[in-house]
């Protein structure tokens, strides 16, 4: 599923195609704009979405064999909540 069929499962509850792909606009947007603050997005029966901060390490690049230097970054991790993985 895309934003575009997302849009569409919400199409039933809106007036209009276009509130709809505003609907799920809104949505993602407050969920970047919450990770960016680095807050916890929990959608009760859904999930939790929160920044993590991975600590710099050495790799190796699969096709030479050579030891690399992998930086420290951020990333999003999702926990899904009970009922999302019964359900799955």
């Amino acid at each position: 599923m895309n934003k575009a069929d997302l849009a569409e499962s919400i199409l039933q509850f809106a007036n209009s195609k276009k509130e709809a792909k505003e609907i799920v606009e809104a949505l993602l947007d407050s969920i970047k704009k919450s990770l960016k603050k680095k807050d916890p997005v929990a959608i009760s029966g859904f999930g939790t979405f929160k920044v993590k901060q991975t600590k710099a390490r050495q790799g190796r690049n699969p096709k030479t064999g050579e030891t690399i230097q992998i930086p420290a970054k951020k990333k999003v991790a999702f926990r899904a909540s009970k009922e999302l993985k019964e359900l799955v």
